[in-house]
């Protein structure tokens, strides 16, 4: 049994993420979801703590219980780190070093393996500097599986940048395992 930290971003394809963190717990793992305020806007505390049968951490008040900070307690027993839906945003958060949130907090103080599953507009994954800050990512050995070579967008163009299938994340994460 292994222990995931799903961190999700705000993106409409953040409402994925719960049937990840669904699909890692049948199959035997502890699964914390970690999210983004922005990812709260698409999915739910609620769903993702009964899909994960753990707390959601959000903010850094959500870390009051215990006297090591969450985010850095999940960082320190991470096996795995999956960022579904990687926002461009995030990416280049954690690219840059930049803590701004739990989630960005949590990367920075992991040793896990990353896995980033970018979902965004075709415009904003094309444009250098997310390109820059993908290259970034890799160079430090991890992974980014995606996005989708073609999909229909949230802005309803059709292109690449749609999120890769739940099964595609869920096999990317179990062979880290």
């Amino acid at each position: 049994m292994a222990t995931v930290v799903l961190g999700i971003c705000g993106s409409i394809a953040a409402y994925k993420a719960a049937d990840v963190a669904s699909s890692l717990v049948k199959a035997g793992h502890v699964v914390h979801c970690v999210c983004t305020p922005a990812a709260l806007k698409f999915v739910t505390p609620l769903t993702l703590h009964t899909l994960s049968h753990n707390p959601v951490i959000s903010t850094m008040d959500d870390e009051m219980e215990n006297w090591v900070p969450a985010h850095i307690a999940l960082a320190q027993k991470a096996d795995v780190l999956a960022v579904v839906p990687a926002s461009a945003n995030t990416m280049a958060c954690m690219a840059q070093g930049i803590a701004s949130n739990v989630l960005t907090s949590l990367y920075l103080a992991t040793r896990a393996r990353v896995l980033f599953f970018p979902a965004m507009n075709t415009l904003m994954w094309e444009h250098e500097a997310t390109q820059r800050n993908v290259q970034t990512l890799l160079a430090r050995g991890h992974s980014v599986i995606g996005p989708a070579e073609k999909g229909t967008l949230a802005c309803g163009s059709v292109g690449k940048g749609c999120l890769v299938s739940v099964e595609e994340i869920t096999e990317a994460i179990l062979a880290c395992l």
